[in-house]
């Protein structure tokens, strides 16, 4: 990060998709066509609510896919001072506690910021900071087993547990709020980052919002193979 303020208001990318569709990907995908810009992905999940009122098994029992397990007021927070050219202290949170730290990360204001989760687009309130909203559409089968191999291998879970939760909250909540939320997008994309032809248009708008705001040096590298 060069700088601490930016001279206009950042790109804010909203993508939403279920868990495992591949949000980051795509986000990670569009970050390396702008080499010369700075990029900053925000997770929805950093903002899980903290309860040290409850006990780990309580905590545990938590549904983890519903809207009120997150303090998206926070967020909101967080993307307005962004958009106003002020640095944030973005949560840490540790998914094998299933609390947040006593860190925090301090995150700068950036050209093109991504703000990424399974109900991004299902707020209203994050909507409104939105330029861009997308939508990354994946099979439910593929979506699990993505889902299934980074629950054991990144967050310490055991198969029985990520399945048990699968079946009770992940699928149950993506039919109720995630699948609908896709109606808010813009752009919705099949196959995630392996969509070349979405990941174009994506950077092809946010080229234009840039140059719109008065940097005629986008930075946009084109098309990558």
């Amino acid at each position: 990060m060069q700088s601490s303020e930016l001279r206009h208001p950042p790109v804010i990318i909203g993508i939403g998709g279920g868990s495992g569709s591949g949000k980051t990907t795509v986000a990670l995908k569009v970050r390396d066509r702008f080499p010369r810009k700075t990029v900053e992905i925000i997770h929805h999940d950093s903002y899980y609510l903290d309860r040290p009122d409850l006990s780990p098994e309580e905590r545990h029992r938590i549904n983890y896919d519903h809207p009120s397990a997150f303090e998206t007021s926070l967020l909101v927070q967080h993307l307005a001072m962004l958009r106003a050219g002020k640095a944030i202290d973005r949560p840490i949170y540790d998914f094998t506690t299933q609390r947040r730290t006593d860190r925090v990360e301090r995150v700068l204001p950036a050209d093109i910021l991504f703000v990424e989760g399974i109900l991004v687009l299902e707020s209203p309130e994050l909507r409104g900071q939105m330029d861009i909203r997308l939508y990354v559409d994946v099979e439910d089968d593929e979506r699990f087993i993505r889902r299934l191999k980074r629950d054991i291998t990144e967050r310490g879970r055991d198969m029985e547990s990520v399945i048990r939760q699968y079946r009770e909250t992940v699928k149950p909540m993506h039919l109720q709020f995630v699948e609908p939320s896709k109606r808010y997008a813009q752009l919705i994309i099949p196959e995630g980052g392996h969509n070349t032809v979405a990941i174009d248009m994506i950077c092809a708008k946010v080229q234009d919002i840039l140059v719109q705001r008065g940097r005629a040096e986008a930075g946009y590298q084109g098309v990558i193979e």
